[in-house]
């Protein structure tokens, strides 16, 4: 099968063609900018690719409602220019194809489920930290979307008693992304982390604060394996860190085998920054598969 992919960013859009082995065989990368200049360029790459369906891992939020009026459209992002654009419509009325949509992180995390470090797993989580925080999650072996879509980027963290740093999360001060992002360290620490990779004090903070996110996924999802990607995960002391935080913050409570080898429970990503793409193109089949059903 010939499958479109898009993995659409707040910075640029990653377009590929793929098959249903998750084989990428060509991408483009298009900049964001309105719906007016960036879907033409989009539909045009795609139109000729004689694709059988289309998978796309979007930035949110968006409404996965199948049973809304607004299903397939992102919300109430920030990026006002696309707020309540209903991009799966567009490209639906533009290809005639099926149109696979999920959030950007839900479709690394199928990626990862699919063909990388937690296939066979029923359950597993892939959080992404960079200028933000995501998280996608897996249970009983499906996506799980239930009112909306998980944020677990905004799970709400107790401060560490030596931290004075206000948070730069404008809904919550003191939420995993906005202690922990990207920005959150420029503006605590006053430069971009690739910039403080030897000072230990500002990456034992970091552990601390995703640790301790770490241990509420883990006590309410429980998931058989995390994987944490995202451009702060580049500074490699960081993983060992956040692995000792857990085993401290959990405190014996919860004892299982995956626990007992934290180095294989809480993982970098697999599919060398591929995740996103391969995740969309099973969007793309699956939509394709459900649809063939009827």
């Amino acid at each position: 099968m010939r499958l479109g992919a898009l993995e659409a960013g707040g910075t640029k859009m990653v377009c590929a063609i793929g098959n249903e082995n998750g084989e990428i065989l060509e991408r483009i990368s298009i900049p964001t900018e309105s719906p007016d200049v960036t879907m033409p360029k989009l539909i045009s790459y795609f139109a000729d690719k004689d694709i059988e369906a289309l998978g796309i891992g979007c930035f949110g939020p968006i409404d996965l409602n199948r049973n809304s009026e607004t299903y397939g459209s992102i919300t109430t992002t920030p990026k006002l220019a696309w707020k309540n654009y209903n991009i799966v419509k567009a490209f639906q009325e533009a290809l005639n194809v099926p149109v696979g949509f999920d959030t950007d992180v839900n479709g690394s995390a199928l990626g990862e489920a699919t063909w990388g470090i937690t296939k066979g797993l029923d359950s597993s989580m892939y959080i992404t930290i960079g200028t933000g925080v995501g998280t996608g999650i897996i249970t009983n072996g499906t996506l799980l979307h239930g009112m909306l879509h998980p944020e677990g980027g905004h799970l709400l963290l107790s401060r560490h008693p030596k931290d004075s740093f206000e948070g730069t999360c404008p809904y919550h001060k003191n939420c995993l992304e906005g202690l922990a992002a990207g920005p959150a360290i420029e503006a605590r620490w006053g430069e971009k982390g690739t910039q403080l990779a030897d000072r230990k004090e500002v990456w034992e903070l970091e552990a601390y604060y995703i640790a301790q996110a770490l241990v509420n996924y883990i006590m309410v999802i429980s998931p058989q394996r995390i994987v944490i990607g995202g451009g702060v995960m580049h500074q490699e002391h960081l993983m060992p860190l956040i692995r000792e935080e857990v085993k401290s913050q959990l405190a014996g409570y919860i004892d299982t085998k995956e626990l007992s080898d934290i180095d294989q429970y809480i993982v970098l990503p697999s599919l060398n920054d591929n995740q996103g793409i391969m995740g969309a193109l099973k969007l793309g089949l699956n939509e394709y598969q459900l649809e063939m059903k009827g």
